[in-house]
C-alpha cells in the first residue's frame, strides 16, 4: 500500500480540487493521502478543511507555520514521520492524475526508487474541466523534472528523510535522488505513459511587493548547497537535529504574547552582525526584532564622513539584511516559532521568534 503526501499553502482552491477529484478517480484504492498544509492564511485553511471532507481516504495535517518561508522539505518529512505503509510517494497538489496513476505506482513499488513524467497545461487549459486524457498539453518536462517520486518508506527514513535545509523553491527532490543513488539504489525515470498532467498557477511567492519571506538568491543557494552534497557523497540529512517534526500550536501561541525582548535596530553591519551574535544568548524567551530603513539625509552624512576619514557608520540596504537573516534563520534556527514580514514599501523587517 502506498500512502502519497501532498503539500499546501495557499492554493487556488480550484486547482485543489481538480487535483484530490482525480485521486476520487483511481482504479487502485489501495492507498491513502496526507496532506499538508504548511502555514496557509486562515481563510485558505478553513476551505481546505471543509473541501477535504469530501474525500474519505485524506489526513489533513495543519502546520500553524504562517509567516514562515516554505519548507516543503519539512512538510514531506512531517508525513513521512506519520507513514506506516512500505511506500511513500510525494506528489504535487497542482496535479491532475491519471485514473491508472496509483495502480501504476503500485505494480512499480519496490526497494527502487520511480518518478514519473510531467506534463504542463497552459494557463487557459487549466482553468477548464476535462476527463484526464482530453487536456491538451503545452509542454513535457524532462528528467530533471523529479517533483513525484515513490519510495520505500524504510529505505527514505534510514536516510533521515528530505534534507531540511531546502527552503523556498527548488533542488530538494534532485537531492533525495542524489542520496538514495549514493545508498546503492536505482532511480527510475517513468516515461511510458503520461499519468501527470501540471496545472498552471502564478508564482505568488516570487511577488516582490508581498511582504512574506522571500530571499532573492535562495534558489542559487539551494542548487550550491545540492552539488556539495553529491560532490562529498552525503547519504544522509538532517544529522544535527530532529526531523519531520510537527510544530506545536502551543507554542506558535506564544509568538502573541508580550514579547521578552523588543530589539530596534538600524541597518548597521556592526549592529546586525552583533545582533545575530545575541541571539544565541536568548533561550526561552520570545523577541521581538525590528530592522527600519535609514533616510537619505543619513545615508549622505555618513557617506561625508567616509570621505572626510572620520568615523562613520556602513549601512547595509534592507535586501541585503533581509536575505542575511533568512540564512540565519535556514541555517540555525529553521524549527524555532517565528513570524517574519519584509515590507519593501515602507522599509522595514520585523521577526518575532521564540527560543524553545
Amino acid at each position: 500500500m502506498i500512502t502519497l503526501t501532498l503539500t499546501y499553502r495557499n492554493r487556488d482552491l480550484n486547482i485543489v480540487e481538480k487535483c484530490l477529484d482525480s485521486l476520487n478517480k483511481q482504479t487502485s484504492k489501495d492507498f491513502k493521502v496526507i496532506l499538508v498544509d504548511y502555514g496557509s492564511h486562515d481563510n485558505f485553511s478553513k476551505t481546505l478543511k471543509s473541501c477535504v471532507k469530501k474525500y474519505s481516504f485524506i489526513q489533513l495535517v495543519y502546520c500553524p507555520v504562517e509567516g514562515q518561508l516554505w519548507n516543503k522539505s519539512r512538510a514531506i518529512n512531517i508525513a513521512l514521520q506519520q507513514c506506516d505503509t512500505p511506500y511513500f510517494l510525494v506528489g504535487d497538489i497542482d496535479l491532475i492524475f491519471h485514473s491508472d496513476f496509483i495502480e501504476t505506482a503500485n505494480n512499480l513499488a519496490s526497494e527502487d526508487v520511480y518518478y514519473f513524467k510531467y506534463s504542463f497545461l497552459s494557463q487557459n487549459e487549466s482553468l477548464k474541466n476535462k476527463k484526464f486524457i482530453n487536456y491538451k498539453i503545452d509542454f513535457e518536462g524532462n528528467n530533471e523534472v523529479t517533483g513525484t517520486t515513490l519510495f520505500s518508506t524504510a529505505k527514505l527514513k534510514s536516510v533521515n528523510g528530505y534534507d531540511e535545509f531546502y527552503h523556498g523553491w527548488g533542488a530538494e527532490d534532485t537531492d533525495i535522488h542524489i542520496r538514495l543513488k549514493k545508498l546503492g539504489l536505482k532511480v527510475h525515470y517513468y516515461t511510458e505513459n503520461i499519468l501527470l498532467k501540471h496545472q498552471w498557477h502564478p508564482k505568488a511567492y516570487r511577488n516582490k511587493n508581498s511582504s512574506s519571506p522571500f530571499h532573492s538568491n535562495l534558489e542559487r543557494i539551494n542548487h550550491s548547497y545540492m552539488y556539495l552534497t553529491k560532490n562529498n557523497k552525503i547519504v544522509s540529512a538532517n544529522t544535527n537535529e530532529s526531523w519531520g517534526s510537527l510544530p506545536k500550536e502551543e507554542d506558535y501561541l506564544k509568538l502573541l504574547r508580550v514579547p521578552d525582548f523588543v530589539i530596534k535596530i538600524k541597518p548597521i553591519d556592526s549592529d546586525f552582525s552583533a545582533l545575530l551574535a545575541h541571539l544565541k544568548n536568548c533561550n526561552g524567551k520570545v523577541v521581538d526584532i525590528k530592522i527600519n530603513k535609514v533616510g537619505f539625509k543619513d545615508k549622505n552624512t555618513q557617506s561625508l564622513k567616509k570621505v572626510l576619514k572620520k568615523k562613520f557608520y556602513n549601512y547595509l540596504d534592507l535586501e541585503t539584511v533581509n536575505n542575511l537573516l533568512l540564512e540565519e534563520i535556514i541555517k540555525n534556527y529553521r524549527s524555532k516559532p517565528y513570524k517574519y514580514k519584509f515590507d519593501r514599501v515602507k522599509g522595514s523587517i520585523n521577526l518575532i521568534i521564540y527560543f524553545n
